[in-house]
């Protein structure tokens, strides 16, 4: 059975600041998105678009999966498929060893999050270094992200330079060459976790990696079916540089990152970053179409359970997701809970249903991580109905087996005051009670609304009885 993301939840309520820190933080982020939003006349029509075009795509998937294969075959990339993630894993591992490589560097790729590729590689001896910043800093601190777009947005500074010193051989070589480089930088007056000389030092430290790979590999954001493009969108250059210096290069792509072509493809490039990070575009926006001369290159398709996804009536729209992380900035659960309180990998409202189309009976448990506020529905740049998904499935748990008892009994209690009004206006009455009681019985284990919520104070009088003396007097 999964553990209640409220239980884990209530854990990083400890440290308050930090959740503070947390909210806020994400929440820029949100906000920076809606000032992106109101600067384009055409927004909503572009999530109109968006929302066609991937309804399409999705729907049609059979179609555009030949037409990609046939296309990137003609570009002269070899193309896989992967049932589920133990053949992924295994043709990743084979195109690897085929290939006699020790080192493979790779740019952010939640689908290899998802099939556990980098555990699997490294079993059989391949090391894998993640290139992207946020990742490499949780790779070095064997943590799993905790957003899918900003892995590591809840590390500190402190902790990074601890664990920089602690992981990274040339560490004191950099950062000597950091001043070197500074020479109006003094070591002895300059902040050693500042964020502009750790980044120098992970620079350093990920060129190394990248000139003695022997493979590079890359996620994919969007796969264009009309010519075999491949696209990846970073910040940083690190599928660039993972593509660019190493011979071989393999592309991990879930069949539902598939579009149409590039007029397609220009309405989600408008959306993406600015939904994702409240940016006008990405830093770079990468074309793989082939490999660079004298390389290889490899493409897997992975299905991985989205063609059960595909046929499920109530939930299929997930697929439309592009990962940008919009539902998770702005959901006021996930930021003041954190990306380790959910059970999936990937958290957030978007991660609440894929988590239970993967499994319910371990991930069942996300699903009260909602307050059915809907916003994650009004930033879904492709409109995925978010929300009602994760509704449905709080309606399907008793039948499934999955209804938390206690709920369950809350439930019945309501039912049958609210269906017996004389119940129920003495219910009220006696309400009022709650706010004489003192605060050890009032913020104790029985009653879980007290923890992190102030008791609301009940009027003296209820609307039910202002409404009735409202209408006598109207009479």
């Amino acid at each position: 059975m999964s553990t209640s993301h409220s239980k884990k939840a209530q854990l990083y309520q400890t440290a308050p600041e930090i959740v503070t820190r947390h909210d806020l933080t994400f929440w820029n982020v949100r906000a920076k998105r809606d000032a992106m939003a109101q600067n384009l006349p055409e927004w909503e029509e572009l999530r109109d678009a968006a929302d066609r075009i991937k309804r399409h795509t999705e729907t049609h998937l059979d179609e555009y999966l030949i037409q990609f294969e046939q296309n990137a075959i003609r570009n002269g990339v070899k193309v896989h498929w992967a049932e589920d993630a133990r053949e992924y894993n295994q043709i990743v591992y084979d195109i690897l060893s085929s290939h006699q490589v020790k080192k493979v560097v790779k740019s952010k790729s939640m689908l290899t999050e998802e099939c556990h590729l980098n555990e699997h590689l490294q079993e059989k001896g391949i090391e894998v270094v993640g290139t992207d910043l946020g990742e490499r800093i949780l790779q070095l601190m064997k943590m799993a992200p905790s957003h899918i777009v900003m892995p590591a947005l809840h590390v500190h500074r402190e902790s990074i330079r601890d664990c920089f010193e602690s992981t990274i051989p040339e560490y004191e070589e950099f950062k000597r060459e950091y001043f070197r480089r500074n020479p109006q930088l003094s070591p002895d007056s300059t902040d050693c976790a500042d964020p502009t000389m750790l980044t120098f030092i992970a620079r350093l430290h990920l060129r190394n990696q990248f000139m003695t790979a022997d493979a590079g590999m890359t996620g994919a954001n969007f796969g264009i079916a009309a010519s075999g493009d491949v696209v990846v969108c970073t910040n940083e250059g690190n599928a660039d540089m993972s593509t660019a210096i190493p011979p071989l290069h393999i592309v991990s792509m879930g069949i539902e990152k598939l579009i149409p072509d590039y007029k397609a493809m220009a309405v989600f490039q408008r959306l993406l970053a600015r939904c994702g990070t409240g940016q006008p575009t990405t830093v770079y926006t990468s074309h793989f179409r082939g490999s660079k001369p004298g390389g290889e290159m490899h493409i897997v398709l992975v299905d991985n359970g989205r063609s059960s996804i595909l046929t499920n009536s109530e939930h299929w729209q997930t697929l439309k997701c592009m990962r940008c992380g919009a539902c998770m900035n702005t959901c006021p659960v996930y930021r003041r809970s954190a990306g380790y309180s959910y059970s999936y990998f990937i958290p957030g409202p978007i991660g609440i249903n894929l988590g239970m189309l993967k499994d319910p009976k371990d991930h069942s448990g996300n699903v009260s991580a909602c307050s059915l506020c809907m916003s994650c529905d009004n930033v879904c740049p492709v409109k995925v109905d978010l929300s009602s998904q994760i509704y449905r499935w709080r309606q399907q748990l008793n039948e499934i087996g999955l209804a938390n008892p206690m709920k369950k009994c809350m439930s019945d209690a309501m039912s049958f005051v609210f269906n017996r009004p004389k119940v129920y206006t003495s219910a009220l009455k006696a309400a009022r009670l709650v706010n004489v009681l003192p605060d050890f019985m009032v913020y104790s284990g029985i009653n879980a609304w007290g923890y992190g919520h102030k008791m609301m104070v009940f009027p003296k009088e209820s609307f039910h009885s202002l409404w009735k003396k409202g209408i006598e007097n109207v009479k």
